[in-house]
């Protein structure tokens, strides 16, 4: 009996340890392809920055444009017949 619990004890202590960050040296930057492609979902006055297309769209973003973060082309956020949700679709 005593046994089990220092088992169970010993498993639940290594799942609870959280392992060590350790830091890139300067040299590792981001290159700039990279960095371009990591741009966060934002509003930009009435524009939607970093859109992902066909993605569905927040209400605020109802019939806006956005800006897809790959190619840079303008989508707005639409609703089809066929389709009752809100959607980036090609502008």
């Amino acid at each position: 009996m005593l046994r089990r619990l220092l088992v169970t004890a010993a498993l639940a202590g290594s799942v609870l340890a959280v392992p060590v960050a350790t830091a890139l040296p300067a040299s590792a930057a981001v290159p700039s392809s990279v960095a371009a492609h990591a741009c966060t979902y934002q509003r930009d006055g009435n524009v939607w920055r970093c859109i992902t297309p066909g993605a569905f769209c927040p209400k605020a973003a109802r019939d806006r444009y956005g800006y897809a973060k790959a190619t840079n082309r303008r989508y707005k956020c639409l609703d089809k017949n066929d389709d009752p949700y809100w959607r980036w679709r090609r502008a």
